[in-house]
C-alpha cells in the first residue's frame, strides 16, 4: 500500500481555503435568508401602510358624515322640552285670544 505524503504547508493551506470556503459559504446562505426576511417585512410594511392609509381615509369619511349629522339635526329634530316649550306660548296666546274674544262679546252684547 502507498501513502501519500503532503507536505504541512500545503495541509494548512488546504485546511485554510476549505475552512475559508465554508466561512463563505455560510455568509453568502446568511445574505440570502436576510435578503428574504427583508423582502418579507418590506411587503408585509407596505400592505401596513396601504390597510392604513385605506382605514385613515375611511376614518376621515366617517368624521365627515358625522359632522354633517351633527349639522343636520338640529333643522330636523325637536328636543321633546323644546317642543312643549313652544306649544306652552301658542296655547298660552291662544287663550288671551280667547279671553279677548270673550271680553268684546260680554261688553257687545246689550244687557
Amino acid at each position: 500500500m502507498t501513502a501519500i505524503q503532503i507536505d504541512l504547508w500545503a495541509f494548512i493551506t488546504f485546511g485554510a481555503g476549505l475552512l475559508v470556503s465554508f466561512i463563505g459559504a455560510g455568509l453568502a446562505i446568511a445574505r440570502h435568508f436576510a435578503a428574504s426576511f427583508e423582502r418579507a417585512i418590506a411587503a408585509r410594511l407596505a400592505l401596513t401602510e396601504e390597510s392604513t392609509k385605506a382605514e385613515a381615509e375611511r376614518l376621515r369619511q366617517m368624521e365627515k358624515e358625522f359632522y354633517t349629522l351633527k349639522a343636520e339635526i338640529p333643522r330636523e329634530y325637536v328636543r321633546r322640552e323644546d317642543y312643549i316649550r313652544g306649544q306652552s306660548v301658542v296655547e298660552a296666546k291662544i287663550d288671551a285670544l280667547a279671553l279677548k274674544i270673550e271680553n268684546l262679546l260680554l261688553k257687545g252684547t246689550p244687557t
